[in-house]
């Protein structure tokens, strides 16, 4: 429980404020957005724990530390507000104001945009999977028959295949969409992700993540997660405040589940929890793309990353057992 005391504290603080400012209904609606956030993020946390096993500790204490008040205050508030003024042509404190003042504005605009941030929130995520399946040097395998298939190992040893695989998918989004925007929003995406994974490799030693370029990278990802929750948490609720209350206390348990997986080895006893992870990535960046042509309610979307992770424990300890019964 040690590992949660700060959120739980978080918590109690947010649903006070949540409740002097609206009463139940508030309070509901702030506990009903931060677990729309932590099943949405679960998976983050997985792939966090795994990143963060490749840092210095002093950069571990440092996502802690400063990751914190960025995912709550900068990704959940700061940032939908700077999407809305770069889209609105607006300036931040006029679109402060106009999220203050005039929330049913402000969320027209954001969702006038939606349709560019699912693009690279989706090229993000889609690059992370095809980072995790098309490594073939990985020995755990947990669906055998795509990832012990010879077509996968083949396909793996082909230099740039995830760039190759990346770019057909982006032709195609943007020939359905012909849209010019998405084609800068998605290949920037991928752009982005291969830019920090270059820069990780060129400043990484002996199979330590460099620090920063590891921070940087955690970020990016937490912010391509949150996309889908900050347009989502509109249906919910057109108070910004609410809306980053919710999304906070839900940042700030995945967080803590972050720091519990590094420090409780979890990801060494249960085998196949990057594995499920990673499969949630890849549906959760495929609903970014569906949703850019229709409407996906956000519970679906955390349904699904949360079954893929439940399974993926389950198998986990089935293997463990047969383990201990072969001995």
């Amino acid at each position: 429980m040690k590992h949660f005391h700060a959120s739980i504290v978080i918590t109690i603080i947010g649903l006070a404020i949540a409740f002097y400012l609206g009463s139940w209904y508030a309070l509901y609606i702030t506990a009903l957005l931060a677990i729309l956030e932590v099943s949405l993020s679960f998976d983050n946390a997985v792939v966090n724990a795994k990143v963060l096993e490749t840092m210095e500790p002093k950069w571990q204490k440092r996502f802690i530390t400063f990751g914190i008040p960025i995912a709550v205050f900068g990704m959940r508030f700061v940032f939908p507000v700077l999407i809305v003024a770069i889209a609105g042509n607006l300036g931040v404190m006029e679109t402060f104001n106009l999220a203050l003042n005039k929330p049913d504005e402000y969320q027209s605009t954001l969702e006038s945009v939606e349709t560019l941030i699912y693009a690279f929130g989706g090229a993000f995520l889609l690059m992370v999977f095809f980072d995790f399946i098309f490594d073939t040097d990985r020995e755990e395998k947990w669906i055998k028959i795509i990832e012990g298939s010879k077509v996968l190992n083949k396909a793996g040893s082909i230099n740039n295949i995830e760039m190759i695989f990346a770019i057909a998918i982006g032709l195609l989004l943007v020939y359905l969409t012909s849209d010019a925007g998405v084609a800068l929003a998605y290949f920037g995406g991928v752009f982005l992700h291969s830019l920090i994974a270059s820069l990780d490799e060129l400043l990484s030693t002996d199979g330590v993540r460099s620090g920063i370029m590891g921070f940087l990278y955690l970020e990016v990802l937490d912010a391509s997660f949150s996309f889908d929750g900050v347009i989502g948490a509109f249906a919910l609720s057109s108070n910004i405040f609410i809306i980053m209350i919710g999304l906070g206390i839900g940042a700030m348990f995945v967080r803590s589940l972050t720091l519990y997986f590094v420090e409780e080895k979890t990801l060494t006893e249960y085998r196949y929890l990057e594995h499920g992870a990673h499969y949630a990535i890849l549906a959760l960046s495929l609903v970014m793309f569906a949703k850019m042509f229709v409407h996906i309610n956000e519970i679906i979307v955390g349904t699904i990353g949360i079954t893929f992770i439940a399974i993926a424990t389950y198998h986990s300890l089935q293997a463990n057992k047969k383990e201990k019964e072969a001995v």
